[in-house]
């Protein structure tokens, strides 16, 4: 007659309401894990966003989102430990993903668009740039905007996100020496009432009263239309803020001898 033999049992192999104690075990120490992750990482976005000025309702999002994160990866572990298949795994990491998205799409965009023009610096603080329709000084740079002071003296905030989506011109000159110098252009049009040789004239003697400019202006013929004549202007400043008060007052300059010459030719 044979004796059933008992298996020996450990720790591992005791259950809490059926559940293995190993599991119950592992399921902790995941959870203590995700939790010092979370903590660690949120103080030092925190500190982060501070320190680069970021927008509150920005570092509120990427801490959302990271919480979200190491939601999903503690899920899944824990999920795995739990003897879940692994197509439950995929769909609770496939819903996970899709929630980041759909919350951080935005917040996360801006958030590199920001670090990459801090990287790699196509205007800096002080400089005079046209960026898309808007142009002027920029007055800061942040994690989260970019703000540029215009001619009418109002101060236009741009998501660092449309700034790489669009056409940056940096007005600082290239110069041999370190002194910042600014070569800012712009277009006059005229229409074909006065010659193209007297406009060449009126420039030339409206320029000379601007000798005292680290370069004299200049100017070249761009394009000529049906209706037309375009030509581009080149101003030399060393302070941007010049830019805001020199281009009106040439181009009213210039305009005021065309319509001189303009009324000769009528008469």
């Amino acid at each position: 007659m044979s004796t059933a033999t008992l298996e020996p049992t450990t720790f591992f192999d005791s259950t809490f309401f059926g559940v293995p104690l190993g599991t119950i075990l592992g399921i902790i120490i995941i959870s203590v894990i995700a939790i010092v992750i979370e903590r660690s990482v949120t103080r030092y976005l925190r500190r982060f966003s501070r320190r680069t000025k970021v927008e509150p309702h920005v570092a509120n999002n990427l801490a959302l989102t990271f919480r979200i994160i190491v939601l999903i990866a503690a899920a899944a572990a824990i999920s795995r430990l739990g003897g879940l298949s692994s197509e439950w795994i995929i769909s609770i990491s496939a819903i996970g993903a899709a929630a980041v998205g759909f919350a951080s799409q935005k917040t996360i965009g801006n958030f590199a668009a920001g670090i990459f023009l801090i990287a790699a610096r196509p205007f800096k603080v002080g400089n005079y740039v046209r960026i898309g329709t808007v142009e002027g000084i920029v007055s800061e740079i942040t994690i989260n905007y970019t703000k540029v002071l215009t001619a009418s003296n109002n101060l236009v905030s741009i998501s660092n996100q449309q700034i790489v989506d669009r056409e940056i011109t940096n007005f600082l000159y290239q110069t041999k020496t370190d002194e910042d110098l600014y070569c800012y252009t712009f277009e006059l049009n005229f229409d074909h009432t006065v010659s193209a040789q007297k406009i060449s004239e009126i420039f030339m003697e409206i320029f000379e009263n601007y000798i005292d400019l680290p370069k004299k202006p200049n100017f070249i013929f761009t394009r000529s239309t049906a209706a037309e004549r375009v030509y581009t202007i080149y101003l030399y400043v060393n302070e941007p803020e010049t830019i805001f008060s020199l281009r009106p007052k040439i181009a009213q300059e210039v305009f005021q001898r065309w319509d001189e010459e303009r009324a000769k030719i009528k008469k």
